[in-house]
This record gives C-alpha cells, sequence and structure tokens, in this order.
C-alpha cells in the first residue's frame, strides 16, 4: 500500500512538471485533489497554456457527447420526415396557404393592394411555395424573381445560385434591390452560405390574392368549428 502510494506520488510530481493541472492530475491517477495538492505543492505552477490547447483539450472531451447528439438529432429528423410521405394535392394547397399568409405580402387598411409577392431567404421555403403555385395552376411566364441582399455580400454569387434554384437564366432576373452596408450593426447573416433573400412576383395577381385571402378565412372558421 505504502507503495502504491509512493508510486503515485512520484508520477503526480512528473505530471506537474510536465504542465498537467491539478483536475488533469486528479483524473489519469485517480486519486483525491487534496494529495495531490500535498504531493506537487511544493512545485512551480505551470505556466498559462495557450488558448489554442485549451481548446482543443476542450473539443477532445466534449467530441464524444456533441457525435452521440447529432446523432440522435439527425434520427429524429430522418424519423419525421418519413413520417410526412407524399402529399395530396389538398395538402399541399392548404400548406401553401398557410405558407402565404405568414410569409406573403398583405392588402392593408393603411396601404390597400392586392399583389401576390413572396420573400423568403430558405430556398425550401421558395420550392413548396412554386410547387404551390404551380399546383394552382400559375404560368411560369407570370413570374418575376428579383434577389435582395446587402451590398457587402457575393451580389454576383446569389444571383447564379437563386437564379439555379428556379430554373431560369440569372440575366432574367429583375434588378437586385441592395440593402446598404450599417458599420455599427453586427449582421449575423454572413459568409459563402449567405445569398440574401428571393422575391417572387406573380403578374396579374389581384384575382389569386383574393382568393388567397378567402382561403385563409376559410381555414380559420374550419378550425374554429374544429376547436
Amino acid at each position: 500500500m505504502v507503495q502504491a502510494k509512493t508510486e503515485l506520488r512520484a508520477r503526480a510530481r512528473e505530471l506537474r512538471l510536465a504542465g498537467k493541472t491539478y483536475n488533469e492530475i486528479v483524473a489519469e491517477l485517480g486519486v483525491a485533489k487534496s494529495s495531490v495538492s500535498l504531493w506537487v505543492r511544493d512545485l512551480p505552477t505551470p505556466a498559462p497554456r495557450a488558448r489554442e490547447h485549451c481548446r482543443a483539450m476542450a473539443e477532445a472531451r466534449w467530441a464524444p457527447y456533441r457525435k452521440a447528439r447529432d446523432l440522435e438529432r439527425q434520427a429524429t429528423k430522418t424519423a419525421a420526415t418519413n413520417e410526412i410521405g407524399e402529399l395530396t394535392d389538398r395538402e399541399l394547397f392548404l400548406l401553401g396557404v398557410g405558407l402565404y399568409w405568414s410569409e406573403g405580402s398583405k392588402s392593408k387598411a393603411h396601404r390597400p393592394q392586392e399583389v401576390v409577392i413572396f420573400i423568403n431567404s430558405d430556398p425550401s421555403m421558395i420550392d413548396v411555395y412554386l410547387a404551390w403555385l404551380g399546383l394552382l395552376g400559375v404560368e411560369p411566364e407570370r413570374l418575376r424573381f428579383r434577389v435582395m441582399i446587402h451590398e457587402s455580400a457575393d451580389v454576383a454569387g446569389a444571383e447564379r445560385f437563386w437564379a439555379e434554384r428556379v430554373g431560369v437564366e440569372a440575366t432574367s432576373l429583375d434588378r437586385t434591390t441592395l440593402k446598404k452596408h450599417n458599420p455599427k450593426t453586427v449582421r449575423k447573416n454572413v459568409g459563402e452560405n449567405y445569398r440574401g433573400c428571393l422575391v417572387v412576383r406573380v403578374l396579374g395577381g389581384a384575382d389569386l390574392y383574393r382568393r388567397i385571402e378567402g382561403w385563409w378565412c376559410g381555414i380559420v372558421l374550419g378550425a374554429k368549428r374544429t376547436a
């Protein structure tokens, strides 16, 4: 027993001289922190480690937990995706009405206008919206597309991305709207994945707008009846 304790003490001192912290020595030797403190208290305190080294140690410690969490998250998303299956026309129709009424332009009492304009930065939302317009029989030639993006971003790259996404030539897009950069604002939407928003406008959309508004009223009444 005494021999084992002596060996642990010697090993603790070696680790301390190598720059290990009390917690690291405790983790490696499986002894009490008070014992480590007693064994190495006469040794100089190790110099502070570089920030990169500390970050690497933290990453190594938490990497297994993050991996397990990511696997669990992906499994949940996959299972939920499979629950949806193929949409019926009616399901897509109702989904599209709700999507437009939450994200599309609406006529206001102080600014009455019956136009069908949809703006979003999420490509998948644009995909669903265009599928809905197709279900309604809106011809492709009635659609106009325009990019809205900060002037400091990759404007040309965003135009190419959105044009390819909706299946048109970049040259056919309406003139891009550039948002002025405010140096005082700390923006989070930066980087190569920032592509601004796409504006989708339906030409001659007054009648369609009125129907959308009516469909939404019908959904609200239907929900109240089932409540």
